[in-house]
């Protein structure tokens, strides 16, 4: 077995990049994890419980996922006409990984948050410029 990965991800042909451009847009995990947690929603209720999102953004991001294969859109002929989003199979794949993602980040915010603390205690000629890190040698 070869340690190389299937796709160079790195590549701006890669075909895995979708889903990591995907990945990296706002809102997308958060609508993902939403679905993932009961029956389908409408979009009234998605955009309540999502805290920020606005309308247009809300439509944006659904048309995308749905195209991407992970959420189903169903339209019934009511009136006023009701639509549902629900994750599709592949959705509700992904979103197990985004929950493993949750789970990480809840277990590991407390230290980030306190990195973040660190980082921005240090003055500002060393904040952010490499090599200008300075570890000073252990008292003996």
């Amino acid at each position: 077995m070869s340690d190389q990965p299937a796709y160079d991800v790195y590549s701006r042909d890669c075909p895995a990049r979708l889903f990591f451009d995907r990945l990296a847009e706002r809102w997308v995990l958060l609508i993902i994890n939403l679905l993932r947690q009961g029956d389908a929603q409408r979009f009234s209720e998605i955009k309540r419980r999502v805290n920020g999102i606005s309308q247009k953004v809300l439509s944006q991001k659904l048309k995308q996922l749905e195209r991407d294969g992970l959420i189903a859109r169903t339209l019934y002929p009511e009136v006023p006409v009701r639509v549902e989003y629900r994750l599709t199979p592949l959705g509700g794949s992904f979103a197990e990984t985004i929950d493993q993602v949750g789970q990480w980040a809840e277990q590991n915010v407390e230290q980030m948050q306190r990195a973040q603390a660190q980082y921005d205690a240090q003055p500002p000629a060393q904040a952010g410029e490499p090599g200008l890190h300075f570890i000073r040698p252990a008292q003996e």
